[in-house]
């Protein structure tokens, strides 16, 4: 269990991750985003979760190079997150996609490189890609985003290497238990995003009662489900006060009875595309 913001896990290659990030996504580019970044590296996080589609890499390099600049923290202490979009699924494509990816970073390697969502007839190309960059030693690890149990299945067929994370929506309205229980079975570590369904839970009576136990926000409950669940989480905020707080999620501990309650609020309800009938 993760006690510290820079406690991490180790995946099946042997690679440390954090367990909790910061997400950006729908954050554009532009000094909101550079001051994100760079205020969540001095505040102690170690993982930061981007993507090509979210356009804005450029902005996520400068705030990361601002912050360990401005924290005395080594690239090496980082642990960065991108993503290839549907449109670049392909072999060559996906290695194009990365360098490009890469560029607009400002980086010379990325810790985790992932598919973006499972387009039918066109993942495998691009997992081979993954491979061949992971092999060649230019990423530290490798995954998927939006994978199902079934596409994780039809995935490990073909493949060399078995995905070291599979990054979904999860949070208590959808909290995906089969498919966590499969990628815990393959060694498959998960990730969530929208850990906080884009705020849609922050009301939530069951969650404020439990907040309210704790003294504690609903975001941090919701959080720490999270980690107790053995899922990693990479909140998105752009205001300092909200990094700070999402990340004070180490010095309380839910009971079984409140993870269990939790756990009963899903309804598989999801804010974002169903991977399964998503138009790509």
């Amino acid at each position: 269990m993760a006690n510290h913001l820079q406690d991490t896990t180790t995946l099946h290659n042997g690679v440390k991750m954090p367990w909790f990030g910061l997400g950006v996504f729908k954050v554009e580019e532009g000094p909101e985003l550079v001051n994100a970044v760079k205020t969540a590296i001095r505040h102690g996080y170690r993982s930061i979760d981007t993507a090509a589609i979210y356009e804005n890499e450029e902005g996520v390099g400068k705030g990361i190079q601002e912050g360990l600049a401005e924290s005395g923290v080594e690239r090496r202490d980082l642990f960065v997150t991108s993503k290839v979009w549907n449109a670049d699924l392909g072999y060559e494509s996906t290695i194009a996609a990365y360098e490009e990816s890469l560029r607009k970073l400002g980086l010379e390697y990325l810790d985790l490189y992932l598919i973006h969502w499972p387009v039918e007839g066109k993942f495998k190309d691009a997992w081979r890609a993954l491979e061949t960059l992971y092999k060649e030693g230019r990423v530290k690890a490798i995954g998927v985003s939006n994978f199902q149990t079934h596409h994780l299945k039809d995935l490990m067929k073909d493949a060399e290497i078995k995905p070291m994370i599979n990054q979904v929506e999860y949070h208590p309205k959808l909290s995906q238990k089969e498919l966590r229980e499969f990628c815990k079975a393959q060694g498959i570590q998960m990730e969530a995003w929208s850990p906080l369904m884009q705020g849609q839970l922050l009301d939530h009576p069951v969650l404020k009662q439990i907040a309210d136990h704790h003294n504690k926000s609903v975001a941090q409950i919701i959080l720490r489900w999270d980690l107790q669940n053995g899922v990693i989480t990479i909140p998105k905020s752009t205001k300092e006060h909200r990094i700070i707080e999402n990340s004070m999620v180490f010095n309380f501990e839910l009971s079984d009875m409140e993870m269990n309650r939790i756990n009963e609020l899903n309804q598989n309800l999801r804010v974002g595309p169903d991977p399964d009938d998503f138009d790509f």
